[in-house]
């Protein structure tokens, strides 16, 4: 390997750990996983110095937007496994009823992952947690950008997890591009759509799959007759929470002009309210990543009011909570997704044309909608398409391992957490184990095909057999026989009420 490419020779050493078998054993996974369970726990202190170091979070922002959540997605895991691992049984035809038909979940093999700087942690472990729970290596990319984090992660990991199999390779674009030529079985890359398009290409030489979390402008519609107050106070803290630097952040306002002055009044006194009257100051106000992060954003507030902020600071990548006011669809804030503290508001004159202006745009990540009637966010919900739809509140879906996130369009394809993100880098393996008897059955495939076979072949493929009914029978059965024991069989009113009450419970007719 001596000739190789660094980044060639981790994948390959990854390719034969991998071909060892060990990472399939459930034992091996719970070891691994318990591993990065006590990494996170042990290692609190030195993840946040670099968190700060790269972001300016504080100690309890690290906690509850990047720790915390990898804990539930571990312990979730860990409790689980044995139920995502285990074979899937699904329903039969009458052909193959006497035969084992199942879904096997199985590792691809060799997963990349490529992190994302404004949640370093949780968006670079979380992937990783499903990949060692379908029993996958992985090879880890941490981004760059948050360089001190990089580092922290490329000395920690190897300490708690095995390093031949979960290597972490750090470095810029000629370090991903390298990483990007080799074959992998998975890509999972967090990120934007321009680097997204690259990674699909790199991908497509391989046919490699890819889960592709992107981002885009998430819209966030107030309805006139909402509560106000309560549905600002949401929106200022899914907005400005890491700085704006949140891929599911409401990227701008839609509301009726009506109550634009109050929308900016209560938003006003809620930046006041979590971030005090100067947030250059307050340990929970985070800063932007890097000077040209900052330079990017400052641009984009060219040709707009601002009703609230505005101020920055160069030296520090400080931009304050800002309101922009007097923006169109034209705006140079409205040409990308901002991904910083600028909140954009767009006068429109109610709900048709709100939706009319979210649909003339590309597919968002997350749609958030703020109304006190249910009818209007069905509408919604009927009327759009997003990679999620959030009603009067934001951010929180995020938190939920039972809900698939992931985008659609051009905000990304493939969805991650819990189970989704287990099932998302496994195969999931169609198998039928036959048993070389009753030929006679089978008989109705094989030539010559008559008018009769035929009718048979339609019997037999096309009805469908539910054998998990037939196994709730089974022990229903079984019940009652234990029942009719216990009560003797000399008392047949008590036997025929056990009967039907057992049936009920399994859904099973007598």
């Amino acid at each position: 390997m001596s000739g190789m490419p660094v980044e060639q020779q981790v994948v390959a050493r990854a390719r034969k750990a991998f071909l060892t078998g060990r990472s399939k054993a459930l034992s091996y996974r719970l070891s691994q996983l318990k591993g990065l369970r006590r990494l996170i726990t042990e290692k609190q202190r030195d993840i946040a110095d670099a968190l700060r170091k790269d972001l300016h979070k504080s100690e309890n922002a690290t906690q509850l937007y990047e720790m915390i959540g990898l804990e539930g997605e571990i312990d979730l895991a860990v409790s689980h496994l044995s139920e995502w691992a285990a074979p899937r049984p699904v329903e039969q035809s009458l052909l193959t009823v006497a035969d084992e038909v199942y879904i096997q979940p199985e590792p691809l093999g060799v997963v990349l992952i490529i992190g994302a700087w404004n949640y370093p942690w949780a968006v670079t472990v979380q992937p990783l947690i499903g990949a060692i729970a379908a029993g996958n290596a992985a090879v880890i990319k941490p981004s760059e950008v948050s360089s001190h984090t990089s580092k922290v992660m490329e000395e920690l990991l190897p300490l708690y997890l095995d390093k031949e199999l979960f290597p972490v390779v750090t470095g810029g674009v000629v370090q991903t591009q390298e990483l990007l030529k080799q074959r992998f079985d998975h890509i999972f890359y967090t990120g934007n759509s321009t680097v997204g398009k690259v990674v699909m290409e790199a991908a497509a030489r391989h046919l490699t799959p890819v889960t592709l979390e992107l981002g885009g402008k998430s819209p966030c519609y107030i309805d006139k007759d909402c509560d106000l107050s309560v549905a600002c106070r949401r929106i200022t803290w899914g907005k400005y929470v890491n700085c704006g630097q949140t891929c599911i952040a409401p990227d701008y306002i839609l509301c009726e002009p009506s109550i634009q002055d109050k929308v900016v009044k209560e938003i006003r006194k809620c930046i006041k309210e979590f971030y005090t009257d100067d947030p250059k100051t307050c340990p929970d106000y985070s800063r932007i990543v890097s000077l040209r992060h900052f330079r990017r954003i400052v641009a984009l507030m060219e040709g707009s009011s601002v009703a609230i902020g505005g101020e920055t600071d160069e030296a520090q990548c400080y931009i304050a909570p800002t309101v922009l006011t007097e923006v169109t669809s034209e705006s140079k804030v409205m040409q990308e997704e901002i991904f910083g503290p600028l909140l954009p508001i767009i006068p429109i004159s109610g709900t048709d044309e709100a939706i009319e202006f979210i649909n003339k745009r590309e597919k968002p990540l997350a749609l958030y909608v703020f109304s006190s009637s249910d009818k209007m966010i069905k509408r919604m919900i009927a009327d759009t398409s997003s990679g999620a739809l959030l009603a009067n509140d934001c951010l929180v879906h995020y938190t939920l391992s039972d809900l698939p996130f992931g985008g659609v369009g051009s905000s990304g394809m493939g969805h991650y957490h819990g189970r989704y993100t287990f099932d998302q880098l496994s195969h999931l393996r169609s198998c039928l184990i036959k048993k070389l008897r009753m030929e006679r059955v089978n008989q109705v495939r094989y030539p010559p095909h008559t008018a009769q076979k035929l009718r048979w072949a339609r019997l037999f493929l096309l009805k469908r057999v539910d054998v998990g009914q037939w196994r709730r029978a089974a022990q229903a059965v079984a019940l009652v026989t234990l029942a009719a024991y216990v009560v003797q069989v000399r008392r047949p009113e008590r036997f025929t009420s056990i009967l039907y009450c057992t049936s009920y419970t399994f859904g099973f007719n007598v």
